[in-house]
């Protein structure tokens, strides 16, 4: 059984796009993600510096637009096929952590490419707009006890904003609280500060709902045709509407990638294949999956042993998806 794991902002780096634009399928499909998202993503793919792509609002397009095209590439789509019908059967899970919800909707067709990077362009910049609002930020808590570690965090008025298993927590509160954390950390932990520009999944972020909220109002979501996790308690949404509420919900909530992790255990998966720019879920997948192989989608080299890992794993689940469970 394989899952298509879509990365969260600050998995992003400058020029990571540059060697994917040597495939005329990989160029078209970010070609008309700039055209969505009114975003030169081509430019931000290679050129633009990382302050430039640290911007909440060019970051969030440029992920969801670089694990659709890159997940294109790997199944040897081109650009105009619509993904939820394309992998059905080749792919039996789909889940994202934090924005890469976004692109893993897209993945299930929940929605199409340009309903989620529309909807993504929307995102980024409202959570931009409210993270500018108070100086707040996020940090990451490695190691040490997890109990200690969330009653450090209460004690400092700080939210566990990302919950990622493998010995994660992602801080996230005002830069004052942070510092005073980060001064006196709990026991046997390691603070490491984020580069993101406020508390995202916190109340901080309230305005940007209401934004997306309204966005999403015109769309007609549709029954996934896999299984479709979501960041709330990792448990497989059951339908369009509800999937697309918990997605906008998502950003002033805390993302449990652990329970997603634990889901992925109880349904049976065997391989994980985390697309462009890949890494990080892969590198906490290694720590709390045992068992399950993984493939990190980086450069368009990763490509053969991707496909390989496909071929493997993929159809072999039992699990009904909720397009079927409705019929």
């Amino acid at each position: 059984m394989l899952v298509v794991a879509c990365p969260g902002q600050g998995a992003q780096s400058p020029g990571m796009l540059a060697p994917w634009l040597e495939l005329p399928a990989f160029a078209a499909s970010l070609g008309r993600a700039s055209e969505v998202t009114g975003l030169d993503l081509v430019a931000h793919g290679t050129t633009s510096d990382a302050e430039t792509i640290r911007d909440t609002a060019v970051a969030q397009p440029l992920l969801v637009a670089s694990a659709l095209a890159s997940l294109r590439a790997v199944l040897e789509l081109d650009a105009d096929a619509p993904l939820g019908a394309a992998v059905a059967g080749q792919v039996d899970v789909a889940a994202g952590h934090s924005v890469g919800e976004l692109a893993a909707a897209a993945v299930a067709g929940l929605l199409t490419d340009d309903e989620a990077l529309a909807l993504v362009a929307v995102r980024g910049a409202a959570m931009a707009r409210a993270a500018a609002v108070t100086p707040t930020g996020m940090a990451a808590v490695l190691g040490g006890d997890p109990d200690e570690v969330l009653a450090a965090l209460e004690q400092h008025g700080l939210v566990p904003a990302n919950v990622n298993g493998g010995g994660q927590v992602v801080a996230a509160g005002t830069l004052e609280a942070i510092a005073a954390f980060a001064a006196a950390p709990p026991a046997r932990t390691r603070v490491v500060p984020l580069q993101v520009a406020g508390a995202f999944h916190t109340e901080h972020m309230a305005p940007a709902v209401s934004e997306l909220r309204d966005a999403a109002a015109g769309l007609t979501p549709q029954v996934p045709a896999l299984a479709l996790l979501t960041n709330r308690d990792g448990s497989v949404v059951a339908g369009g509407d509800q999937a697309l509420d918990l997605i906008v919900a998502q950003v002033a909530n805390p993302v449990r990638w652990d329970l997603c992790q634990a889901q992925l255990l109880e349904l049976g998966v065997t391989g994980l294949l985390e697309v462009a720019p890949g890494g990080v879920l892969t590198g906490l997948a290694r720590r709390t999956l045992p068992g399950v192989e993984t493939v990190a989608v980086k450069t368009p080299a990763d490509l053969d042993a991707a496909r390989d890992l496909v071929r493997r794993h993929a159809g072999t689940s039992t699990l009904a998806s909720p397009q079927e469970q409705s019929s």
